[in-house]
């Protein structure tokens, strides 16, 4: 048997109703015994009041000659009390007086200690009480005399409160179930409009948004949180659309360089020196594509967290050092200059920090003029490392600074003479820095353009 899960408004209504009706049970019990004990009250007090005056009469038989007339005061006390019923014996139990006997049948002398004693006869409910006296005669006569109430008039009185009162609970739940399913309805409109903004969205349709202002106090939050996640996800889309036409075209020249040299290779008969140059100009073609396939696998290894996390000391003045002396040709073959100072150590993996400081080296010895100066500064402060590269060389306009990052983009003028970069090496570089904890800046002005990483120094470093 499967069982499907209730609806959020259907559980809110039930729970609504199931309250509701749980204090009115409630609140009907506490009704019904009120009833009760005010009934029990006015009961207890009558019968009280006509035990009474049958002992003032019993208290004035001092004499046979008001015994004899005992029945006949008795008779007119009753007579008009039709609830009653009345039975007084002598030690022997004989009947000295009976008014309504037959409804007394059910107890007898003895059985009934307190008013609390209840019984039924032929459909009707009697309270009782028995006291015991002694007639006040020349020779003293002890007496039991057994009262009755019949109470049928309460109890029925209560049985209808009752069946009432349960009638009109279940009707008040019910009714609370419909009532309560109904506001729950209309509260929970705002989520429908979610479920809705939801079906509506496509790759072309991203710029849903809920209106905060239609949108309930309680759920501000929830729509504040769907318009961000559809923020992120437009943005998301129209990088990965970017990125997508990016990736077309920066593969589209190497493939057709390659498709163009492999066709004229075999466009004739040609000699092994020939075939040697145009399979030495496909491998160039062929690396520039692994470099990019890798590096575009490294950026995705960095948007899902897959990047080692070693934490290591790594000093940066050595890693600098090192790079230094491997672009120590590159520089001086363009007549360009590198110089380094100062020092810090920093946690994280050596291998990944080299490559990022690679890539702004690289690009600053690639960007700087002949004569030109390479500045590479590393400073440090409490808990942070900076390292700076600054290099002369045109200057970045302002409106290209923030897109630096962004993967496969080139400044125009800078593509225009450099034209061998795929455009991701600043986006690796700052993707490395975000993973250990630092981040990544950049300003041009003057002809002077600066790169700067800031990394948490190491715990033996920090003052």
């Amino acid at each position: 048997m499967t069982f499907y899960p209730l609806s959020l408004t259907a559980r809110l209504a039930t729970l609504f109703s199931l309250l509701v009706a749980g204090l009115l049970l409630l609140l009907g019990l506490w009704l019904e015994h009120l009833i009760r004990g005010h009934f029990d009250e006015i009961d207890h007090m009558e019968l009280t009041a006509k035990l009474n005056m049958i002992e003032n009469l019993l208290d004035r038989v001092d004499s046979p000659a008001a015994l004899n007339t005992l029945s006949r005061y008795l008779d007119e006390l009753l007579t008009s009390h039709a609830t009653l019923s009345v039975s007084i014996r002598d030690e022997e139990q004989r009947i000295l007086y009976a008014y309504q006997p037959e409804f007394l049948e059910p107890v007898k002398n003895g059985d009934v200690a307190s008013p609390s004693t209840r019984w039924s006869v032929a459909g009707y409910e009697f309270i009782g009480h028995e006291v015991h006296k002694r007639l006040p005669l020349p020779q003293s006569i002890p007496v039991h005399v057994l009262l009755g109430l019949d109470i049928t008039h309460h109890a029925h009185f209560l049985e209808d409160t009752r069946r009432y009162l349960w009638t009109g609970i279940a009707i008040a739940a019910l009714l609370t179930a419909l009532l309560g399913w109904l506001v729950a309805r209309q509260g929970l409109a705002p989520l429908k409009r979610i479920t809705a903004a939801a079906r509506r969205l496509s790759a072309e349709r991203l710029g849903e948004r809920l209106d905060l202002q239609a949108t309930p106090p309680e759920m501000v939050e929830l729509a504040n949180a769907f318009n961000g996640m559809l923020n992120r996800l437009e943005a998301d889309f129209q990088r990965l659309s970017e990125f997508s036409a990016d990736i077309a075209h920066e593969l589209r020249t190497p493939v057709s360089n390659l498709l163009t040299e492999t066709q004229v290779a075999l466009s004739r008969p040609r000699s092994t020196e020939e075939y040697q140059d145009a399979l030495h100009s496909n491998l160039e073609e062929l690396e520039r594509l692994a470099r990019m396939i890798a590096d575009m696998l490294f950026l995705a290894k960095t948007d899902h967290g897959l990047l080692p996390n070693p934490a290591e000391p790594v000093h940066l003045e050595e890693e600098v050092t090192a790079l230094l002396e491997f672009y120590d040709a590159l520089a001086e073959e363009k007549q360009v200059r590198m110089q380094l100072s100062g020092t810090a150590t920093v946690t994280g993996d050596h291998l990944m920090l080299r490559r990022a400081i690679a890539n702004l080296v690289s690009n600053a010895v690639r960007h700087t003029p002949p004569d030109g100066r390479i500045a590479i500064t590393i400073t440090h402060d409490q808990d942070m490392a900076k390292l700076c590269v600054s290099n002369p060389g045109e200057t970045i306009p302002a409106d290209q600074l923030p897109k630096l990052f962004d993967r496969f983009h080139r400044a125009d003028s800078i593509r225009n003479h450099h034209g061998e970069g795929a455009g991701l090496g600043l986006p690796i570089t700052r993707s490395i820095v975000k993973a250990h904890g630092g981040d990544v800046a950049v300003r041009s002005q003057n002809g002077i353009t600066t790169f700067c990483l800031t990394l948490p120094l190491s715990g033996t470093q920090r003052t």
